[in-house]
């Protein structure tokens, strides 16, 4: 089993930076790929970013040239950076580990707010 705690959501200006960690209680070398998923209000989950194990990635379009997604295989966390803020882009944060692609892990979820 996998837990996943995520931080780093607060409220931020539209424009602004935002930098989202992942950390996860055991070795993430299993999880491939790791994600970034978010849910709006009144809205379904959907794919922000996934990273495989070797550092390919994954963007949805609305966030391709904004965000960028990481690993550290080393220290077990994933991180999401996330420039020029939208209001759109305001949703619960949620990291996601594919436990050798078959069982999904998921953590509690972290608020992102754009708004002035």
């Amino acid at each position: 089993q996998v837990q996943l705690v995520e931080s780093g959501g607060g409220l931020v200006q539209p424009g602004g930076s935002l930098g989202l960690s992942c950390a996860a209680s055991r070795s993430i070398f299993s999880c491939n790929p790791m994600g970034w998923y978010r849910q709006a209000p009144g809205k379904e989950r959907e794919l922000v970013a996934d990273i495989t194990r070797g550092g390919s990635t994954n963007y949805a379009d609305s966030v391709k040239d904004r965000f960028t997604i990481s690993r550290d295989n080393a220290k077990n966390t994933v991180h999401l950076q996330m420039n020029s803020l939208k209001p759109e882009d305001t949703a619960v944060y949620y990291c996601r580990c594919a436990f050798y692609n078959a069982i999904n892990y998921w953590g509690t979820g972290t608020l992102v707010t754009v708004s002035l």
